[in-house]
Formats: C-alpha cells, sequence, structure tokens
C-alpha cells in the first residue's frame, strides 16, 4: 500500500430517462494498473455506509481502491445521494430502497463508461451501503450483475440503538458527534492502529436524518423479503465487535440463509473487528476476501456436463443457498 492514493475525482450526470435522470453523483475511481482489462475481471462499484462519504474506500493504507487497482481490478466508489455533490433523494417511506431505485440506473450508465472489457460489475457495501446493494441486487438490474459483498449489515439491532436514533432531532441532516460516532464505528482499541480512528476522520460526513430512522426501522421489517429476491451469489462479513447490530454467530447464519435463491453464500464473523471493519487490523484480509470472492464470481460459464459441486472447505455452499459461518 502506497502512502498516498491516486483516485480519480469524478461528477457524473446521469442523461438518459429513469429514475435518476439528471441527477449528480459524484465519488472517486481507480482503473486497473494494466491495460486491457483482463479477461474475466469485474468493474467494482462500492458503497458507503451512513455518514461516510466514497473517502470511506480510499483512505491511505486502507483503500479498497488501491488494493483492487493493484489486482488489474477497475473500481468506482460512489457517494450515494445526498452525500458531497450528489443529488439528494425523498426520504419519505423508505429512503433506502429510493436509493436503490435511482443507483440501479446510475450504475447503468458508469457500467457503459467504465466497465468495458470487464465480466460484468460486482456490487460492494457497507452498512447502509449493504442494505442498498442488497435491494439494487433484489430489483435483478438490466446490467450484468455478477454478485454482491456486504459487510456491517445484519438482521436485527440492539433497542437501546433504535431508541437513541428514533429520538434525534426532527431535522434533514444529522451531524453525530466524533466521539459518539467512534465508540461504535470501531472496536476494542487492541484491534485498530494507532493511526485510528483519527486517519478515519477524512471520510466522515453528515447524515440525513431519515437514513438513521430507515435502517433500524423500516429495513429491519423488510431485509428477509428483499434479501430471497437475490439471485446472484452474496458474500456477508460482520465485524466480531459490531455496536450496531444484535451481532453473534447465530445472527451471521441467519442473516446468510435470508438469501434464500442465492447460488452461493459466503456469511462470516470477522474476529477482531467493529463495525468498520475497512478501518481495523483485518483490513487487509477482510478487503483482499472481498476482491477474491468478485474475481471468483467472474468464472460462471461452464460445460453443459459439468455440475456444479458441494464445497467442503470454503465455508460457503455452492447452488444451496445456504450459508455455513465459521469465524474467520
Amino acid at each position: 500500500m502506497t502512502a498516498a492514493t491516486k483516485a480519480l475525482e469524478f461528477t457524473h450526470v446521469v442523461e438518459k430517462p429513469g429514475a435518476a435522470h439528471g441527477m449528480s453523483i459524484s465519488g472517486k475511481r481507480r482503473p486497473a494498473e494494466e491495460a486491457p482489462v483482463a479477461q474475466d475481471v469485474p468493474l467494482i462499484i462500492a458503497v458507503h455506509g451512513g455518514t461516510y462519504t466514497s473517502d470511506y474506500f480510499d483512505i491511505p493504507g486502507y483503500s479498497l481502491l488501491d488494493r483492487a487497482a493493484a489486482l488489474g481490478i477497475p473500481i468506482v466508489a460512489i457517494d450515494r445521494p445526498g452525500y458531497r455533490s450528489s443529488s439528494p433523494v425523498d426520504g419519505s417511506d423508505s429512503i433506502i430502497m429510493n436509493n436503490a431505485d435511482v443507483l440501479e440506473h446510475v450504475i447503468a450508465e458508469l457500467w457503459e463508461a467504465w466497465g468495458q472489457g470487464t465480466s460484468g460489475v460486482f456490487l460492494i457495501g457497507h452498512s447502509i451501503g449493504g442494505a442498498v446493494v442488497t435491494a439494487i441486487a433484489a430489483k435483478h438490474p438490466s446490467w450484468p450483475l455478477l454478485g454482491i459483498a456486504v459487510s456491517g449489515c445484519l438482521l436485527e439491532v440492539p433497542a437501546q440503538a433504535r431508541d437513541g436514533f428514533n429520538a434525534l432531532p426532527d431535522i434533514l441532516m444529522i451531524d453525530l458527534p466524533t466521539p459518539m460516532k467512534d465508540s461504535v464505528m470501531f472496536g476494542p482499541e487492541w484491534t485498530y492502529d494507532k493511526s485510528m480512528p483519527a486517519a478515519s476522520y477524512p471520510s466522515n460526513s453528515q447524515i440525513p436524518r431519515a437514513e438513521l430512522i430507515d435502517i433500524n426501522n423500516g429495513w429491519i421489517d423488510r431485509v428477509r423479503s428483499v434479501a430471497a429476491q437475490v439471485t446472484v451469489p452474496v458474500q456477508s462479513r460482520q465485524g466480531e465487535f459490531d455496536a450496531l447490530w444484535i451481532t453473534d454467530a447465530q445472527q451471521v447464519s441467519d442473516f446468510g440463509g435470508a438469501f434464500s435463491s442465492a447460488p452461493r453464500v459466503d456469511a462470516r464473523l470477522v474476529a477482531g473487528a467493529g463495525h468498520c471493519i475497512d478501518f481495523h487490523r483485518a483490513a487487509a484480509g477482510f478487503q483482499l476476501g472481498q476482491l477474491g470472492f468478485a474475481l471468483e464470481c467472474c468464472i460462471q460459464e461452464r460445460p453443459s456436463r459439468m455440475p456444479r459441486r458441494q464445497s467442503r472447505t470454503s465455508g460457503y455452499s455452492t447452488g444451496s443457498g445456504r450459508a455455513n459461518c465459521p469465524p474467520s
């Protein structure tokens, strides 16, 4: 990893008719370091969580964009609607589902612009971004979706967390105090480098209040039905010390099992990490695991007489949609 990243900032105005027509979407991207793009490589679209911008995926020393580019994988990290220069969306009803409607349209144009030579699109989503990515996959987009990887997103939240977020002031944008945010985004001190949490602060942002309400209420009610509609491979990772969700092996297993239509599911706890796994000592292994899963999802075609075989060593099943969840 280099001391500074080489990401290119962009702002894309959606031109074609659809849910996002006329909207602006900002973000950062890294083309692959080798050209042309090799066969069996995806275009990765990374979707950040609440209270962060696309910089979440490009913190020096922890940059998913740098890791992907070094492996010859082009990657785009977007600013979700309402963040940085991205146009906002309606916060009534479900802002998460509205994000999915808009980003499905946005990604279609990003795929046309930057996906040439790749096998398709692989989505990576963290926290609320993981919910959005799941909802996009459930829509069965017209562009070639290869698979998804989600982190920091399960089935149930602690009652005290839900009550606390529901009691926030009724204003459009919330700026969480930094000490409060650090206390829920990070695990014990031994799980992260001494440069953290401060190194992550360039990615901090205000969050639409509607997102905090939706993820802790409406999304909890619909997550199982949405996950059941996903028909691409799924990887799920949850930090052992995640304070924002009820986090244990059973919850991880149940979350993986909710993707009942997925051809394979890899759902595991990540030992020694808090909610933002990307900012912990476990980050390198975690991010390389996401990228490895994305590369695996590019290998889809096989001779018609060659059946899929049940995996015995990987920690996930192939073809069954059921998850095995040992700690990683």
